[in-house]
């Protein structure tokens, strides 16, 4: 019996896709026990209703537990997918707004620049305490990660844990969608949801792209119909879009030769120029607010058998994974986040990158892909070197290493800038960064 444990499944961000997921998948693996973890035990009720409702549908196809004691959850368990955060959009609104009050010009605030170091130093802690448990109650798990900052996260994993993972993020679907924006290859039907329509413009497209979480390249760029390479024409069209179109990604294929895969808006914030072009407006943080309250009533309306079940694929990745290593399909996936180890090949063999990868039995392998363009690598390793110094300072309580990181930082044009800034960012989310409090 396969075990499978979900950690975090309250979110409305997270719990719903991942259940569509799973239960679109009941034949494959139907019989697999299957735990779901929140602290929450208001939420965790509520998605443990929803899930069986679900479950329902499929003719029970799944053993269904909840708990809000992961511990208890682990045990023997063969996968392991995580989706945890402390207090999600009310911090992220604060390392948006605080920076900007200090006079650096960011996008987003996420998973770069200081916004991003905040976020990772909140978030490192939560991790680590759950791989820990992983290797003590069940060392031969898969870890599934779907927690952002995905590439400081991760690395914290590789440089101190010794468990299995796999960082998995949906943005490369966004560099599907801009190229067909310039190709016009892809027609977007009326009954398209989402998943659908990118599995129709992998089904004409292929890209391969590589590099870091939400800063990745588009390296190859072809018909699947013909073999043809379309960068040629893609370069050519793309001068006709209009004005705003993507243009930070359109002056780095400019000046590198490569289009970037993840669109301006996560890749702006390793850029330092990028304010020249992208707006300062942030996240919105409302609307995500108003669009969760939305899922959650909807949800309830599910588990409460208002309405009815619709099982439908999210476009994440963590389900078809399990399903390929538990059956051995030697599976290809697009984008996944691993240590390098030679992936990309001028860059650092410890980093974690995001590259294609194949799948099966023996796990997540990467595809190696060669070189980036030199420009790009420096770019790239600057990052790498400012998520060696977050995950420092987010392990150890390290403010010196944190301070070292936003004065590296492309975003950061100031000693005293970084100095007040850090200092706010530590105080105001004093109670989530106990390794900092000696």
């Amino acid at each position: 019996m396969t075990k499978i444990v979900m950690i975090g499944v309250g979110s409305t961000s997270f719990g719903p896709s991942i259940f569509g997921d799973l239960f679109s998948h009941a034949e494959q693996l139907r019989g697999s026990q299957v735990w779901l973890v929140d602290i929450n035990q208001q939420s965790l009720d509520l998605m443990a209703r929803y899930a069986g409702r679900l479950n329902e549908s499929v003719q029970h196809a799944f053993e269904l537990h909840s708990t809000t004691d992961r511990r208890a959850a682990l045990t023997g368990a063969d996968f392991v997918i995580v989706s945890v955060a402390v207090d999600r959009l009310d911090t992220w609104r604060l390392d948006w707004q605080i920076p900007l009050k200090h006079g650096v010009r960011h996008v987003l605030g996420e998973n770069g620049g200081p916004g991003g170091l905040s976020h990772a130093l909140r978030n490192i802690p939560l991790l680590l305490a759950i791989a820990r448990d992983v290797e003590e109650l069940a060392p031969q798990a898969l870890v599934l990660n779907f927690t952002n900052p995905m590439s400081r996260l991760c690395l914290a994993l590789h440089q101190h844990t010794q468990v299995r993972f796999v960082g998995l993020c949906h943005q490369i679907g966004a560099g599907y969608r801009l190229v067909n924006r310039v190709l016009k290859l892809v027609e977007r039907r009326a009954d398209d949801d989402d998943a659908g329509y990118r599995r129709r413009l992998e089904e004409r497209i292929h890209l391969t792209a590589a590099g870091l979480n939400h800063f990745t390249f588009i390296l190859d760029m072809r018909d699947r119909a013909t073999g043809a390479d379309l960068y040629p024409l893609f370069r050519e069209k793309v001068k006709d879009m209009p004005a705003d179109f993507e243009l930070m990604s359109r002056r780095l294929l400019d000046t590198y030769g490569l289009f970037c895969a993840t669109g301006d808006g996560h890749a702006g914030e390793y850029v330092g120029f990028a304010s020249e072009t992208i707006p300062l407006t942030g996240y919105d943080f409302d609307g995500r607010a108003k669009e969760s309250a939305e899922l959650r009533a909807h949800v309830v309306d599910v588990a409460e058998g208002r309405a009815p079940v619709k099982l439908s694929l999210s476009g994440e990745r963590a389900i078809q994974i399990i399903d390929a290593v538990t059956h051995d399909l030697i599976q290809p996936e697009l984008a996944v986040n691993i240590p390098n180890n030679g992936c990309i090949s001028n860059l650092p063999a410890d980093a974690v990158v995001e590259a294609p990868a194949v799948v099966s039995a023996r796990g997540v392998q990467g595809v190696h892909v060669g070189e980036l363009p030199q420009g790009l690598a420096a770019m790239l390793r600057q990052q790498i070197d400012i998520q060696m110094l977050v995950v420092e300072a987010g392990v150890h309580g390290d403010r010196n290493a944190a301070l070292q990181a936003l004065l590296l930082d492309p975003t950061v044009h100031s000693y005293a800038q970084a100095k007040y800034m850090l200092d706010e960012l530590l105080r105001v989310h004093e109670r989530y960064l106990p390794q900092f409090a000696a």
